[in-house]
């Protein structure tokens, strides 16, 4: 293990934040970022609605396995390194897949994106962690908001820039985002100092059930447009099953099952935000492709469309703050809840002959709703946790979203399965409105069964 008693004080401690600042938002936005591209890679490479899911899907894939895993080589082998490591690998991906030739040559180079970003999360929290002192769990909770809130630009950057320079140049995009956070990281974070008394575990097994259990279910469900195959569904569930016994019985397990078991509340924060991401990513993935097929929308004019999910995301989240340290999270997040339930039922409304202002509206509805929702769970999370479990809770956080990001791309590729169309779309939102009326008894129990420890509470 590496470890380091030094703390930062005053500019340079700015200047530490800033470089894992960017450095976090590097995954949201590459995640995201390639939705409106989606068209253009379509066409290039010939592929199906399943293919394109698959594309989206295994990013959060890998994302979802590394990132603990590489959480874990950092605390061992050095969070300085590794984050200077992942901004490397992504470097190198943004480099070499515009270049792709083919869907398999983009789907690696997507994969060492993923091996990558996947770095820079964990890492940071634990830099965070050594180094900040003050208002730590702040920060970490600032840096968890800014991952997912920055996720809502992907689209619109995307769209003013793919218009210009095609899809390849959404990769370009990193660049100037890893330089500066590499020259930062370099010149503020400490050098790593080695501990060796503890060696790194392993956990070879545990991180291949759980690799395996993710493919698994999702390629059931990229499967149930044909029916559902009882064979295909027993097996995801005994490999879950056995990854479930196994890192139960681990001393030091690849994802320690133990958290979730002692707060069954913790457990359901994240399904909430699992769910809560199922609605928001939908969004984010579908809508761009939807508006340049089905409305014939330039990339372009896609991109300032989706500014309006990320606008009134980032406009409420402050405000959601400031109502949540003087009421207590109840009635903030059933409002958010409540309005995100009501803008899934005006999707149902929306067809090729919609306004662009009404899509406009609709989107706008969904953005506030998940800006609440988002800012609400995870400071609920960080009350219900001490301050040694933050860095654990955080990375778990990110999990539970990159869970919601698979399922997201899985019930994409299902119902666009035979077309982009108005129809198919439907069958999605009918989908969504089935997860946001789950939110709002989730929302009621969580608020109501820890009203007393997180009531008025922030991140402190």
């Amino acid at each position: 293990m590496l470890i380091s008693k030094r703390t930062i004080p005053g500019k340079n401690s700015t200047l530490l934040i800033t470089a894992i600042a960017l450095g976090v938002i590097l995954n949201p936005l590459n995640t995201t970022m390639i939705t409106v591209a989606l068209p253009d890679i379509k066409d290039q490479f010939q592929l199906t609605s399943k293919d394109i899911s698959w594309l989206i899907a295994s990013y959060f894939m890998v994302s979802a396995i590394f990132l603990p895993l590489i959480g874990k080589l950092s605390d061992y082998y050095g969070r300085k390194k590794i984050f200077i490591i992942g901004l490397l690998l992504v470097a190198i991906s943004s480099f070499t897949a515009p270049l792709s030739t083919n869907m398999e040559f983009l789907l690696m180079m997507r994969t060492i994106q993923a091996i990558g970003t996947s770095a820079l999360y964990p890492a940071g929290i634990g830099i965070v962690r050594t180094y900040i002192e003050k208002n730590q769990n702040r920060v970490i909770g600032t840096l968890s908001v800014f991952a997912t809130t920055s996720a809502a630009f992907g689209p619109t950057i995307s769209g003013l820039l793919v218009q210009q320079g095609g899809w390849p140049i959404i990769f370009y995009v990193n660049f100037p985002i890893i330089v500066i956070s590499a020259i930062l990281a370099i010149l503020s974070i400490p050098k790593d100092i080695k501990n060796t008394q503890k060696t790194f575990k392993w956990d070879v097994i545990g991180i291949i059930l759980f690799g395996l259990s993710i493919f698994l279910w999702m390629f059931l469900l990229q499967s149930l447009e044909n029916g559902v195959s009882y064979w295909l569904l027993f097996s995801p569930l005994v490999v879950t099953f056995l990854f479930y016994k196994y890192e139960n019985k681990k001393d030091e397990p690849f994802i320690n099952i133990n958290f979730f078991k002692k707060n069954i509340n913790i457990t359901l924060i994240y399904c909430l935000y699992s769910l809560t991401t199922i609605v928001f990513f939908s969004m984010l993935l579908s809508m761009p492709i939807y508006l340049q097929l089905v409305l014939s929308l330039t990339s372009k004019i896609t991109g300032i469309m989706m500014l309006s999910i990320s606008v009134f995301a980032m406009i409420i989240t402050p405000i959601a703050v400031r109502w949540m340290e003087k009421s207590g999270y109840r009635y903030p997040l059933l409002s958010g809840g409540i309005a995100g339930l009501i803008g899934v039922v005006l999707l149902l409304t929306i067809n090729h002959n919609s306004p662009l202002l009404w899509i406009f509206s609709v989107l706008s509805l969904l953005g506030l709703s998940n800006g609440i929702l988002n800012i609400g769970l995870q400071n609920i999370l960080y009350s219900l946790v001490s301050k040694s479990e933050s860095g654990i809770a955080s990375g778990l956080f990110m999990t539970s979203r990159f869970i919601g990001n698979i399922l997201a791309s899985s019930i994409f590729g299902v119902m666009f399965a035979t077309g982009i169309n108005d129809g198919n779309h439907n069958s999605m939102s009918i989908i969504l409105l089935i997860v946001s009326l789950v939110l709002i008894p989730g929302m009621l129990y969580i608020t109501r069964s820890n009203a007393s420890q997180i009531s008025g509470r922030g991140i402190s």
